[in-house]
Formats: structure tokens, sequence, C-alpha cells
């Protein structure tokens, strides 16, 4: 494959994600791929792309692109300030792809049409940055094929998508298998109050800072599966949201488990931010 996209700059972190590796945790590997799964699914089908073409996943802009040929792109998530969003955008050859840092939200997607061509490590070329499975997060000299254009068009020019939010998130979420492990308090704290983000969290999971949950239960338990959307509570009381690249068992209790749909939208959740976790109907 001949190179189609250079990397200027890769920004504070830039990796490589599809829709994952499902069907392995039996075998100790997780699922990972990309975080927010609707915005990367958007910036593919805007170019065209078969469902689970490989994209660029850009963490707070920063990345440099240049086009070594006539290639058609689409960014959608964060809104990255100077560059077309949501929409299909052809850089020509030589023409250089900047974004700046998002006023909302964390991730942003750039799919390629074609999709990003890098080689497949059991079956996806995702990067988990907890296993190190994968390609290598994105660094300034490198080279990106693209795979061949797909048979088929963009269907659209433009999707009218709302921005991540930069305020109050609230999500739903629902008792988790150790919802027992706690007191009444505990879930009521969980589910009443806020908690805030913290400059730990990751790709692996959002660590939050608000209301120490109680237990009603000493002991620990033996590990047992986690699931993207779990809440576990380690021994600080504090809990911690798993994302795509979580670990495939754990041994702290999980509390509770956000909605599925709604773990996009803590994808896109930033340090400080705050986070509402309301029962859902």
């Amino acid at each position: 494959m001949t190179t189609a996209l250079t990397v200027l700059a890769p920004g504070p972190l830039t990796t490589v994600q599809d829709a994952g590796r499902p069907g392995l945790a039996a075998l100790g590997v997780g699922r990972s791929g990309a975080c927010d799964r609707a915005s990367y699914a958007l910036a593919n089908r805007l170019v065209g792309n078969d469902v689970g073409a490989a994209a660029l996943e850009v963490t707070l802009g920063g990345l440099v692109l240049r086009a070594e040929r006539d290639v058609v792109v689409a960014l959608a998530g964060a809104l990255c300030p100077g560059t077309p969003h949501d929409a299909v955008v052809a850089l020509r050859a030589g023409e250089e792809l900047r974004l700046g840092a998002p006023e909302a939200g964390l991730r942003t997607y750039v799919a390629v049409r074609g999709g990003v061509d890098v080689p497949a490590v059991l079956g996806s070329r995702s990067t988990d940055v907890l296993s190190g499975l994968g390609p290598a997060p994105l660094r300034a000299g490198d080279a990106l094929a693209a795979g061949p254009a797909p048979s088929r068009f963009p269907d659209v020019d433009v999707a009218p998508v709302p921005e991540p939010a930069a305020g109050d998130v609230v999500v739903g979420v629902r008792p988790g298998p150790r919802r027992d492990w706690f007191s009444g308090a505990a879930w009521a704290a969980l589910t009443t109050g806020a908690y805030a983000v913290t400059t730990e969290s990751n790709r692996v999971g959002v660590r939050l800072e608000g209301a120490v949950l109680e237990r009603a239960r000493d002991g620990e338990l033996p590990s047992e599966g986690m699931v993207r959307g779990a809440l576990q509570v380690p021994p600080s009381g504090e809990p911690v949201l798993f994302l795509a690249d979580h670990p495939v068992t754990g041994g702290y209790p999980v509390i509770g488990c956000v909605v599925d749909a709604d773990v996009d939208r803590c994808a896109q959740l930033r340090p400080g931010q705050r986070l509402l976790l309301r029962p859902a109907r």
C-alpha cells in the first residue's frame, strides 16, 4: 500500500481504533476498540467505509496530517476548531489537516475513505493501551496507508449531530452484580449526587471523585468478569467507570452498570467535568 497520510504531529495521544476484538474475553483478551463508538461509526459512514474500518482516535486535538495523495476524510466526536466537522472533506496531495484543541469533549475520530491500513492483531487494528496489543500510538513521521476505497459512495455531505456536552453529563445506571455488597445509603449517594472526573482517567476507565460508597459487608471477591460500563468500587470507595480498554476480570465489587448507549458519552468526559449517575428507567 502507498502512503496516504503522514503524521506531522500526533497531539497528546492518537491511536488507531476499529470495532475491537469481540469474543476473546475467555482467552484474557479485552475487546478494546473506539471509546466513543457512535462518533467512530459516524465518521466511517460519512466517507462510505465498511462497518469496522479502522480510524484514528485523537485525544484533545493536536494531530497534524499531510495528505500524500488525494484522500477523502471525515471528522466526528469532539469538535476541533478550524477543521470541518461531521462533514466529508477532500484533501488534495500536499494539503494538511490540523486539529486544534476541542472546547468540549475529549476524543475526535478521523476516518479516511478505505480505512486506515495497519497490520491486524487477533483480527483487529485497535490499540489496546492496557494490554499493549495492536499498533503503537502514532508518532511524528509515521506513514499511514489507506485500504481500497469501498464500492459505495458517501450518502451525505454533512451530518447534523450534537456536540459532546461541556457541562454536567447525566447518564442512566442500573444495579450491578454486587449491589448487595453496598448499603442503601451508598446506592442513594451514587444515584443522587455528582462525581467529578479526575486527571487519572484514560481509555481503561474514568476515575471519579465524590461521595465514598459504604460497603454493607467485608471481605474480597475472587476475580470475576468485567464489562464496559461497569462501576467498580476499589478500597478508596470512589467508583471507576470502565471504558473500552477495561480489564477482562477484576476483584473489586461492581455496584452498578451504566446503560450501554450512555457509555459513549462518558468517553467524551474531560477532567473536572461532572458526571451525574441516575437510575435508568
